[in-house]
C-alpha cells in the first residue's frame, strides 16, 4: 500500500511539472546541440552525454519491471518490449551516429535528463508489470492494435528524420549545419520531433494508462517548444528558409 501511495505521489508531482514545463520552455532555451552556449558549467562529450542520460530509461526500467507481481505474463512482457525499443536504439544506436563536437553537452542538462528518465523508467515499467491490468485478449484489442501502429509509425518517422538529419553535416565537406529538405521537411522543421510525440501517443494508448498519458504530455511539453526555438533559429540562420514551412505541425505550428 505505501508502495502505491509513492507511486500516485510521483506521477501527479510529474504531472504537474510538465504542466509548467512548457511555460518555462518559452523563456529558456535549454543548452545543447545547436543551441549550446557558455554559462551553463563544466560539459562532457555529447555522444557520452546522451548515453549516460538515456541509459535509466533501459537498466532502470529493467530492474523496476522485473520486481513487479506480473512480469513474467505474456502482455506485460510484450509491452515492455515496445518501450525498451525505442531506448535500445536511442541509447546504444543513435549517439554512435552523432558527430562528436568540441562544444559538448552540459552535465546540468545530462544531470536532469538522467533524473527524468530514471522516474520516468520507473513510472511505466511499475504501470505495465505491476499496477495495470490487462485482459487476456489485449493484444487483439482495438487499443492495442491502433497505439501500436501509431508508436511504430512515430518510431520509423523518428530515426528517418534523425537520419536525415545526421546525413547532411556528414556529407559537407565544412560538416555546417544545411537546410532539411524532401518528405516531411518541407511541411515542418523538426519532424523528428513531431514522431516522437506521435510515437508515445500511440504507447499512452497501446498501454492504456496514466502513466502513459503522462509520459506523452511530457514530451509534447519539452519537445514543442525546442521545435520552435529550431524553428527560429533556421530562420535567422538562413535568409531563404522556407516561409510556409512550420516548426512542428504542418500549417498551425
Amino acid at each position: 500500500m505505501e508502495d502505491e501511495k509513492w507511486y500516485w505521489r510521483t506521477l501527479w508531482g510529474t504531472t504537474a511539472f510538465f504542466v509548467l514545463l512548457p511555460l518555462c520552455l518559452k523563456r529558456l532555451i535549454v543548452p545543447y546541440g545547436r543551441h549550446v552556449r557558455r554559462g551553463w558549467g563544466p560539459t562532457m562529450a555529447a555522444r557520452d552525454g546522451w548515453v549516460l542520460m538515456e541509459s535509466p530509461a533501459l537498466w532502470a526500467s529493467f530492474i523496476v519491471f522485473v520486481m513487479g507481481d506480473h512480469h513474467t505474463h505474456t502482455i506485460p512482457l510484450c509491452l515492455f518490449r515496445f518501450f525498451q525499443l525505442h531506448y535500445v536504439h536511442r541509447t546504444l544506436i543513435y549517439p554512435f551516429r552523432i558527430k562528436e563536437e568540441n562544444k559538448g553537452m552540459p552535465i546540468a542538462v545530462i544531470a536532469s535528463g538522467f533524473l527524468f528518465n530514471f522516474i520516468n523508467a520507473y513510472l511505466q515499467a511499475r504501470w505495465i508489470s505491476h499496477y495495470g491490468v490487462y485482459p487476456s485478449d489485449w493484444l487483439s484489442s482495438p487499443k492495442f492494435l491502433l497505439g501500436s501502429t501509431v508508436f511504430f509509425v512515430g518510431l520509423v518517422t523518428n530515426i528517418w528524420a534523425d537520419s536525415v538529419l545526421l546525413s547532411l553535416r556528414q556529407n559537407s565537406e565544412d560538416r555546417s549545419y544545411k537546410v532539411p529538405k524532401g518528405w516531411l521537411f518541407e511541411f515542418v522543421t523538426c519532424p523528428n520531433y513531431a514522431a516522437e510525440i506521435l510515437e508515445w501517443l500511440g504507447w499512452a494508448i497501446l498501454t492504456w494508462s496514466p502513466a502513459g498519458l503522462v509520459f506523452a504530455l511530457a514530451s509534447a511539453g519539452n519537445l514543442i517548444p525546442r521545435a520552435v526555438s529550431h524553428h527560429e533559429w533556421y530562420q535567422k540562420k538562413f535568409s531563404d528558409y522556407p516561409q510556409k514551412r512550420r516548426a512542428i505541425i504542418p500549417f498551425v505550428l
